[in-house]
């Protein structure tokens, strides 16, 4: 399953640091099977952020765009707001699982706004900016991804 991660920082993207969330997002895709194709570090630009998920989406496609940073409630934190106009349907409980497993390890987790949703044939998922927290939000929700990209690329379902 092809993988792209965005991590969402403008420090970052300025050069200020290492790209830690963008490790971390990257060992979580490889452990659920993912091939990671592509890695970028983008500024906090809802235009860009868009832009970027509509190009692993459509021009070369991906089977999870996932992204880390700017979910959070600060003004500069536009990257659900971008998530919101590329996708087509939204996916609210892969959101909900990773919020809820969040709240035994901080108490701000109610802050994080990330959303989760398909564009065509590409799962898109906010991860929080947190290191820390992927983890913690990805072990929620590994076990049904590899299961959800089955089902968009058309392979049948038990029901």
């Amino acid at each position: 399953m092809r993988v792209a991660i965005i991590t969402v920082s403008t420090s970052r993207a300025a050069g200020e640091g290492s790209d830690e969330s963008g490790d971390r997002l990257e060992q979580f895709a490889r452990g659920i099977g993912g091939e990671v194709v592509a890695r970028e570090v983008i500024s906090d630009e809802l235009d860009l952020i868009a832009g970027r998920l509509r190009h692993f989406s459509d021009a070369d496609p991906c089977a999870l765009v996932l992204t880390t940073g700017g979910t959070g409630v600060a003004p500069r934190d536009v990257t659900p707001e971008a998530t919101r106009v590329v996708i087509e349907r939204e996916v609210p409980g892969i959101a909900d699982a990773m919020r809820d497993a969040s709240r035994a390890h901080t108490k701000h987790w109610l802050l994080s706004r990330g959303v989760a949703g398909v564009r065509g044939r590409t799962l898109i998922i906010n991860f929080p900016g947190t290191p820390r927290s992927i983890a913690q939000a990805g072990a929620a929700i590994a076990d049904a991804l590899p299961h959800a990209v089955a089902l968009m690329a058309g392979a049948p379902s038990e029901h």
